[in-house]
């Protein structure tokens, strides 16, 4: 007697099928509003409400204290489960996908060591104001307290890093929690919200009413949209008087979308602009009136306009340590207008002298009506201030000695992805000297279009932004500039990536060692390279073809420009590109620590 069997894969698709008509009827008799109320599990319940809330993808790890809800997942299929291999990568790929679209990310990880493994995503988000929410298991609620395994007070954890938290005390809660949470960390300055469930919260056998709230009011969080009237008029005026103006523009700019903005206001009135490390974008990086970067490793030109400048037009930026170096030393002879929706962020660190607490393009937009089409600022001394700009231009323009004679530069292989994919790429960095060569050499012409971790500087971030992106954007050039430092801290994604058929390409700037501490250490500690070499390394070619990529090593500087647009030729691929560079070179410009932005080291041996 024949007996037929189906695949285990077979039978797994049914049974997700099945599961899922049932939850899609649960959700169809909810949308048509039926007399009877829709009665969900508190797991259902989450699901369905991430669901309301528009939620495409999340980012997770299984484990005990989630099973209920993983097991609601399973159900439906509105929402795609993305498996990472370590939940720091699930919450940094929750980050990117935030950054790249503009929408909320969302991570889904177990009690205890899960939770805590996300707490550096969680920073990184908190430090570069990126909305996110993180769901967080726990042990069931009579247990709480009771040292019970896999037990973590993960709202006591997260408390200094995040915007607020919640944690679910009945199931019935769970549609409120979740609206809360997404309008906490989209509104204002944007942030990460944690929700953290108890498992019993979950229960399947437990059903309540379910109805998604259609808005949120919290009387005691209510953000300033508009920008008062009486300090942007008296912004403009300020603006128009000004002989040496010049705007400083940060992440704000991309948040609130006011990138157009920025650019219309700037052309109108002929303005100097350069933008921060998390602000790369808001304003075109190929536009003549870009100065480039500002700050520790900024442009010479952006930084002494800076310095000199009379009037500074702030833009959705902090003024933190990275840009300013000594405060008592910041611009001494200019007026600052500060625009931000955070109040708390407006005269923290440098006194604004015209403040203006709003959200970004929505000031701009008014600043616009009053400056018309026809105001403009004093021509003379605006092209005076053009040509000192210029002449600065000249002195440094981030040159660099291009000899190979200690191998491939690595401000060349950035200039040269730079040119095989026409500026078009999405770029993502980890932290150290391949960020700001990334930074410095890469063109970065729209908004969204470059990822890194800016505030905290987390290592490791570079390949899960990359996935992230490249989930967002499968038509899009993807490419994580990373050292071989930190790709080391997640590169378990690689995994990831061939299950999900993610073909990001990774440029490695191999130059066996963590190379910026190695520059401190040449600058500052007499060239005692203490804990700074990686003597150690793995073959990257054949450890990327070990997870089913393809690996090219790259060693000379003349057929370099070749072998990467052979490798981004490669688009269904994901290709692991191996570059041995200069283990001397330095990132510069490099502010002398403790004086002002016009201090600078130029190169090794020159300084301003």
């Amino acid at each position: 007697m024949t007996q037929t069997t189906q695949s285990p894969n077979m039978t797994g698709h049914t049974q997700t099928g099945n599961a899922a008509k049932n939850f899609e009827e649960k959700q169809q008799r909810l949308a048509e509003g039926s007399v009877q109320p829709v009665m969900l599990s508190g797991a259902e319940m989450l699901v369905q409400a991430l669901t309301d809330e528009g939620v495409k993808y999340i980012f997770g790890y299984p484990g005990g204290a989630v099973l209920h809800i993983y097991d609601a997942l399973f159900q439906q299929e509105a929402i795609e489960h993305i498996l990472v291999r370590h939940e720091q990568a699930a919450g940094h790929m929750a980050d990117a996908y935030s950054r790249v679209t503009g929408e909320t990310g969302v991570v889904l990880a177990t009690s205890g060591p899960g939770a805590t493994n996300t707490v550096t995503a969680i920073a990184t988000a908190f430090m570069d104001s990126v909305p996110m929410v993180v769901i967080s298991g726990q042990v069931p609620s009579s247990l709480i307290g009771e040292d019970a395994f896999q037990e973590t007070d993960m709202v006591g954890v997260s408390r200094p890093i995040v915007k607020h938290s919640f944690q679910v005390r009945h199931a019935s809660e769970i549609p409120m929690i979740v609206k809360k949470a997404f309008h906490i960390a989209q509104s204002g300055r944007p942030g990460p919200v944690v929700i953290d469930v108890p498992k019993d919260m979950t229960a399947p056998s437990e059903k309540f009413a379910y109805k998604y709230p259609e808005e949120v009011f919290i009387r005691s969080y209510q953000p300033s949209l508009k920008g008062h009237s009486g300090q942007i008029k008296k912004a403009v005026e300020t603006l128009l008087s000004a002989q040496r103006p010049v705007v400083y523009a940060g992440g704000g700019v991309i948040w609130s979308n006011a990138h157009e903005e920025l650019t219309d206001l700037a052309h109108r009135l002929n303005l100097p602009v350069t933008n921060t490390l998390m602000g790369l974008g808001a304003f075109p990086g190929s536009d003549r009136q870009f100065l480039g970067m500002l700050g520790m490793h900024g442009t010479y030109e952006a930084n002494m306009t800076m310095h000199h400048a009379d009037v500074i037009l702030a833009v959705g930026a902090r003024f933190d340590d990275r840009v300013t170096n000594n405060v008592k030393k910041f611009c001494p002879n200019a007026t600052i207008i500060h625009i931000d929706i955070d109040p708390a962020s407006i005269s923290k660190t440098i006194l604004a002298h015209i403040p203006i607490v709003g959200d970004v393009k929505s000031v701009l937009t008014d600043m616009l009506e009053i400056v018309g089409e026809d105001k403009q600022l004093e021509q003379h001394a605006l092209l005076d201030w053009w040509s000192q700009i210029n002449e600065w231009r000249k002195r440094h323009g981030l040159r660099y000695d291009t000899s190979t004679d200690n191998g491939i530069k690595p401000q060349s292989v950035v200039q040269a992805l730079d040119k095989v994919t026409n500026s078009n790429a999405i770029i993502t960095s980890d932290v150290g000297q391949h960020q700001m060569f990334a930074a410095l050499y890469y063109t970065y012409n729209e908004p969204r279009q470059w990822l890194n971790s800016g505030g905290l500087g987390t290592m490791g971030v570079g390949l899960p932004y990359a996935m992230a992106a490249k989930l967002a954007n499968p038509e899009r050039d993807v490419v994580c500039i990373t050292g071989e430092g930190s790709i080391q801290m997640n590169i378990q994604e690689l995994s990831t990536c061939l299950q999900y058929d993610l073909p990001v390409k990774i440029l490695n700037l191999n130059n066996a060692q963590l190379g910026m501490v190695k520059q401190w250490q040449d600058m500052l500690y007499e060239g005692r390279h203490a804990q700074s070499y990686m003597n150690s390394l793995p073959d990257f070619v054949k450890l990327a073809e070990s997870y089913g990529h393809v690996g090219i090593k790259i060693t000379d500087p003349d057929t370099m420009e070749e072998q990467l647009a052979e490798a981004m030729a490669m688009k269904d691929k994901l290709v692991f590109i191996d570059v041995y560079v200069d283990r001397n070179e330095h990132v510069y410009p490099m502010q002398i620590a403790g004086q002002a932005m016009r201090d600078m080291w130029l190169t090794k041996g020159e300084r301003t």
